[in-house]
């Protein structure tokens, strides 16, 4: 790849004051990137990245199997309300997933409910929720614009497939959930944005960031203050959640609150209704603090006056609503276990904690009561284990499931026969499984022909020693016939954070490029929850350097296992995993060989202060905090691009990401352009009209993922 010339980002003399430290943020203007200057910029951007990835010899070749793998059928789990069931289905070339209501059972036949790609012509609008009420009469369904975190909901007669004139806008980080009556559902949203404040891409019926300010407690002023002239317009954190109800055919605007905290603006809402209608049970969440509260509102005297109280109100573990049963109500929470139990709590006396599952030597992901039994998704080594336990707890037997595989999805109702599940392999795409909780007997949902043979690949796992000794699971994936050859393409991918497990997960992109002849190696970074909530801990906060030494282990460990060598590793991680690549390259490029660092969060002082990045601060502090301000700025992938030869680094992001802001993949591109001292390009892809990745057409993911495909092998096929 040739040396290249830059485009020339707009500047300021920004400088902001933490704590006692200068800090310049040259860049700051770039953080709105609907300025002119901005736009201008980005674009010569994109052109520039078109102009490399275009001698990419393998580009168009990528880009049509790519095309193919993505035409295979999938199917979410199927769930049943009353005599009716529902299913998401694509029949692989359609751009997003469909509504199905199915008849005589979940694997009968069906007829269309709500198709998304009939709203919009470019295919941008997705159908990101559905809540259907309890005879299944009427679906809630919410829809998202241009990859938007802001969801409208609609309302749709399932036996006539007509949609209601109910348009809910303005929610967010909540779903829905139908009182038994089934005239109107509960939901969570925000306070409407003013006009300035809302993404051009949007629907008028659909989105735009809250009008809130920025964190109460900022930093201190900066010596210039005309880069944040007009911050407001496109800050807007996401705080003073309301949770409300909607009554069918009234105006949303009238929708009254049932439930507020405004002396805790940060907390959040999650609503389910029993299954026997009787009682209101709301998750309440700060941010993406591993801790919450569980508050309950008795139903039968109606919504009008609803008392909610709390049950669980001191925020020292995770509790995780799993079911109920009369009054009683179980819970999955890591409180005295970090692996995770199931206990049972009597709603009207909180003291009644009783233990059904104790801690094991495994991680609890999951629990669904259906059956009336416990089924339980454990980890073992970051991949899952099913079994199925009595209400007592008694362990009923374990479910055969294939092996090395996640479980993506779970659905049952407590009468349900079948609990049904989702499952992925690195070399084989979803596939539905409905489970007898009986005996656990399993059976595949709507078997589907491959374009490949999965048993033409093989996964095995080993684990790395990180720096501290902490061992590390680490799954290499190769077509059969690859052998460690020493210099081996290779594709590591991370993400570390969130108490996200990351194992076996089918991506087309990643089977292309098995075929083509290349290693994927997946690791299991601390900070995810594959071992429980102290290896979370172990990732996060003030041990977030953990988690970038565990992936310079493995990369490490690449380098010397007789499969490849550190000019051909190339990295790859989206969101809090681009946040791991851009920390990697700037502490350690000579490890890589190749960058890919997808929407990532990169501008650790400033994070917070955008959408609903406060809630971060659980995983990453704050810089507000002067003790996290000083680890924060230790690892900052843009406060830490020193003068240095980099690798081959592409940068992506979406020009309107409510979730992780463009603002930081602009910042950190043009920051690591103007510090590379090496040939290698650094290059920045910005996908316009579109989000965080959630609800991404499949046209812009096939091109998408053909460009950061032919990126890594134009930078490693050397």
């Amino acid at each position: 790849m040739a040396t290249l010339t830059y485009p020339a980002p707009p500047t300021t003399d920004q400088v902001d004051d933490y704590h006692g430290t200068p800090i310049r943020d040259p860049y700051r203007l770039l953080e709105d990137s609907d300025r002119p200057a901005s736009r201008a910029w980005i674009q010569a951007e994109n052109a520039l990245t078109e102009q490399v990835l275009a001698t990419a010899p393998g580009r168009a070749a990528i880009r049509d199997r790519l095309a193919e793998l993505w035409q295979v059928p999938r199917a979410g789990a199927p769930w049943r309300r009353g005599d009716r069931w529902f299913q998401l289905r694509n029949d692989g070339t359609q751009n997003q997933d469909v509504l199905w209501a199915l008849e005589g059972g979940p694997d009968g036949p069906g007829h269309v409910l709500l198709d998304p790609n009939r709203l919009n012509e470019e295919g941008t609008t997705t159908l990101a929720a559905v809540a259907t009420s309890r005879s299944g009469r009427i679906a809630a369904c919410a829809l998202s614009d241009a990859g938007s975190d802001w969801l409208t909901w609609t309302a749709w007669d399932v036996e006539t497939g007509d949609e209601r004139p109910d348009r809910v806008p303005w929610a967010k980080f909540s779903s829905a959930a139908w009182t038994h009556d089934e005239t109107g559902f509960f939901y969570g949203r925000y306070e409407a944005p003013s006009a300035a404040a809302r993404p051009t891409a949007a629907r008028p019926t659909a989105a735009g960031p809250a009008a809130a300010g920025p964190a109460a407690a900022a930093p201190a002023a900066p010596a210039s203050r005309s880069a944040d002239a007009d911050l407001d317009a496109y800050e807007a954190p996401n705080r003073n959640m309301e949770l409300r109800y909607h009554r069918l055919g009234t105006n949303a605007d009238d929708d009254p609150i049932v439930f507020a905290t405004p002396d805790q603006p940060e907390w959040g809402f999650e609503p389910e209704v029993s299954a026997d209608g009787e009682l209101l049970v709301l998750v309440i969440w700060r941010g993406t603090d591993p801790e919450n509260r569980i508050y309950v509102g008795d139903l039968p005297g109606g919504v009008e006056g609803l008392a909610v109280r709390p049950l669980i109100d001191v925020p020292d573990a995770a509790y995780l609503p799993i079911g109920s049963i009369g009054r009683t109500l179980y819970l999955r929470t890591d409180k005295d276990a970090p692996l995770g139990r199931v206990v049972a709590i009597d709603v009207d006396d909180p003291s009644s904690i009783r233990e059904v599952i104790p801690e094991g030597d495994e991680a609890i992901e999951r629990v669904m009561l259906v059956g009336n039994r416990l089924a339980v998704d454990r980890l073992r080594d970051a991949h899952h284990r099913l079994a199925i336990h009595e209400l007592d707890g008694r362990k009923v037997t374990d479910v055969a499931l294939p092996s090395l595989v996640s479980i993506q999805e779970m659905a049952g109702e407590r009468e349900d026969e079948e609990l049904f599940v989702v499952v992925d392999a690195f070399a084989a795409p979803r596939t539905v499984l409905g489970v007898r909780m009986r005996d656990g007997a399993v059976r595949e949902i709507g078997r589907r022909e491959l374009a490949w043979d999965p048993t033409d690949f093989v996964t095995e796992q080993v684990f790395v020693a990180s720096a501290d000794g902490s061992r590390i699971p680490l799954f290499l994936s190769r077509r059969r016939d690859v052998e460690p050859t020493g210099d081996v393409p290779t594709v590591l991918y991370g993400y570390g954070g969130f108490q996200i497990a990351i194992g076996p997960i089918f991506k087309p992109e990643w089977l292309t490029w098995m075929e083509r002849g290349g290693l994927l190696a997946v690791a299991s970074l601390r900070g995810g929850s594959e071992y429980g909530k102290r290896w979370h801990d172990a990732g996060r906060l003030e041990h977030k350097q953990n988690v970038f030494d565990d992936f310079a282990a493995c990369a490490r460990w690449l380098a010397s296992s007789g499969w490849t060598t550190a000019d051909r590793i190339g990295i790859l991680g989206r969101s809090n995993g681009g946040l791991l690549v851009g920390a990697s390259i700037t502490q350690h490029p000579e490890l890589f060989g190749a960058a890919v660092a997808e929407v990532g969060v990169m501008d650790m002082l400033r994070f917070h202060k955008f959408t609903i990045g406060w809630g971060w601060t659980s995983d990453y502090g704050s810089a507000d905090d002067p003790e996290q301000f000083k680890t924060l700025l230790r690892y900052s992938p843009l406060h830490n691009c020193r003068t240095a030869p980099y690798p081959p680094t592409l940068i992506t992001t979406g020009d309107h990401d409510d979730r992780v802001v463009p603002g930081h993949s602009l910042k950190f591109a043009a920051t690591l352009q103007a510090a590379q001292t090496g040939p290698a390009p650094i290059l920045l892809r910005t996908d316009m009209d579109a989000g965080h990745g959630a609800g991404k057409p499949i046209s812009k993911l096939v091109e998408e993922r053909a460009d950061v495909l032919a990126f890594l092998e134009l930078a490693l096929r050397h």
